[in-house]
């Protein structure tokens, strides 16, 4: 509760219109055939781009001092390194995205992925950066405060420092996009009930207005002192599991007729935005060229870390195959390869080039984690006890290599959970400490909290897995249907109990939207 009185303590009165989470695209050149990546890397960020040096070692300051002036509002030690570098990927057009996620929707910037494999940004480098910070503040808020707070905040948070912008000495804060304003003067609105409720409704009307309300909302809040300390009150009631519409009237008086009607006059008004002065000195950054092999294999191996439909997996280990016979006995190559093969082609193929790489680089922790992938793999599919005991020896083998060469690594330490799960006396105090040291260096991913909350449950220590859980939950990007099953356990509730609350959620919005003027 420390970190989160001081989240509210330091939100300072701005207000401001943020960005979409993903960006409209435009063309913007097709990169060049053999473009040469290079690599920034700074305290908080390792950068790879396939463009000039110079705009990237600028790129990476003002990512450095966009998560200072984070941790300045948040009232967090502004020098202080998170306990893992962010890594992200600056391509030249849309096709570099598409090389890493084939099936990508039209008009889309960027993205940003947490999966088990890695986390990681990815975004065409001319364009606005405000999808970065948009994700990077979702990333931020994860990192630093783990709270059940409601979705739309969620996004609000995002949206408010999305467009933050950081000038030689000063920052903006509270600048407006003129997208989301324009969806608010021109679209209807959902219904308040439905915007302020803790698990976002996927049938919610009017779905579009979600996050330029999320924006609004937030804005009118953080737009003086008096309402951010109501915003205090309002959080810590949801908090502690108030009801999120009915939390809001206690706290602001108003009911959701009233406070869309108090959003409309307050968007209509003049909205301010802030100039704060601070200057941030430039930080050492290390800039390193990559081999040839990054330009045919750099963003393909991302791909095969985030996954691919069923109908291209075996496409997509051709193509690795192809370019990894291109680059002989090269790091990335063995790297890729061994990847492709355990998880899209031939799992018994991946072991040489997995093993000719820990050769070439015996401290290499991702060659190390595959070949404990395929070793619980084959644990799962042995048909005897004695074999299955083997193969999970030999992983315990593999991890102490890993966890010797990085104990920082979520990869190693969910691995090391992983071999552990269903073995004697699973799971024991050690095993809890080996999946809270996961969750606190990965909080971002969803598997890092459902693998905590399963043990703290067996525990007995469920509130303390509703904490985790309800993140994914709320989550309006990727609501978790698999967290929201353990979240009713762990609270001691039904589905048909969970559902009757949404069925009066929507039932609410019904009678908000009869009760609303024809404004829109």
């Amino acid at each position: 509760m420390k970190l989160f009185s001081r989240l509210l303590q330091r939100l300072r009165r701005s207000a401001a219109v943020a960005t979409l989470s993903v960006a409209a695209a435009t063309a913007a050149g097709v990169a060049p055939a053999h473009a040469d990546w290079i690599k920034a890397e700074s305290e908080r960020f390792i950068v790879y781009s396939d463009g000039g040096e110079g705009k990237l070692r600028e790129f990476v300051q003002e990512l450095e001092s966009y998560d200072r002036f984070l941790r300045l509002r948040m009232g967090l030690e502004v020098n202080e390194a998170p306990p893992r570098k962010l890594p992200i990927y600056l391509v030249a057009s849309r096709t570099g995205l598409v090389k890493v996620r084939p099936d990508l929707p039209e008009n889309i910037a960027g993205f940003y992925m947490a999966t088990d494999e890695d986390i990681f940004g990815i975004a065409m480098r001319d364009q606005t950066v405000d999808t970065l910070k948009h994700e990077y503040a979702h990333h931020f808020m994860m990192q630093n405060f783990s709270y059940p707070y409601p979705g739309w905040f969620v996004e609000g948070f995002a949206e408010y420092y999305a467009t933050v912008e950081v000038e030689k000495s000063r920052v903006l804060v509270g600048k407006y996009n003129e997208n989301r304003a324009y969806a608010l003067q021109a679209a209807s609105w959902m219904p308040m009930t439905e915007l302020l409720s803790k698990r976002p409704l996927q049938t919610a009307r009017n779905r579009d207005t979600y996050y330029p309300l999320a924006w609004l909302l937030t804005h009118w809040f953080l737009g003086n002192a008096e309402r951010q300390q109501t915003l205090d009150v309002y959080l810590r009631d949801v908090g502690a599991g108030g009801d999120p519409v009915e939390a809001m009237e206690r706290a602001t008086g108003l009911n959701p007729t009233e406070l869309r009607q108090t959003l409309r006059r307050y968007m209509n008004g003049r909205i301010p935005y802030q100039g704060v002065t601070v200057s941030y000195p430039a930080v050492p950054i290390t800039v390193t060229r990559l081999p040839r092999s990054a330009n045919d294999l750099l963003l393909l191996n991302q791909r095969l870390k985030m996954g691919v439909p069923d109908s291209m997996r075996a496409a997509t280990a051709e193509e690795v195959r192809r370019a990894a016979a291109r680059h002989p006995d090269d790091p990335l190559a063995l790297l890729a390869l061994g990847h492709a093969e355990l998880h899209f082609g031939d799992p018994a193929a991946a072991e040489a080039p997995l093993q000719r790489l820990l050769a070439l680089e015996p401290d290499n922790v991702e060659a190390l984690q595959y070949l404990v992938r395929a070793r619980l793999k084959a644990a799962d599919d042995a048909e005897t006890l004695e074999e299955t005991d083997r193969l999970r020896a030999e992983a315990r083998v593999l991890l102490h290599r890993a966890y010797r060469a990085d104990d920082a690594n979520y990869v190693t330490l969910m691995l090391i959970a992983e071999n552990r799960s269903g073995g004697e006396g699973y799971p024991n105090d050690n095993d809890v400490a080996v999946l809270e040291q996961a969750f606190a260096l990965a909080p971002q991913l969803g598997q890092a909290r459902i693998n905590l909350a399963h043990v703290l449950m067996f525990k007995d220590r469920n509130p303390e897995a509703v904490t985790l859980l309800e993140p994914l939950v709320n989550d309006p990007h990727r609501p978790s249907a698999g967290a929201r099953a353990m979240l009713l356990r762990a609270k001691g509730m039904s589905e048909a109990e969970a559902d009757a609350e949404e069925a009066e959620l929507l039932k609410q919005g019904e009678a908000e939207a009869e009760d609303t003027p024809a404004e829109d």
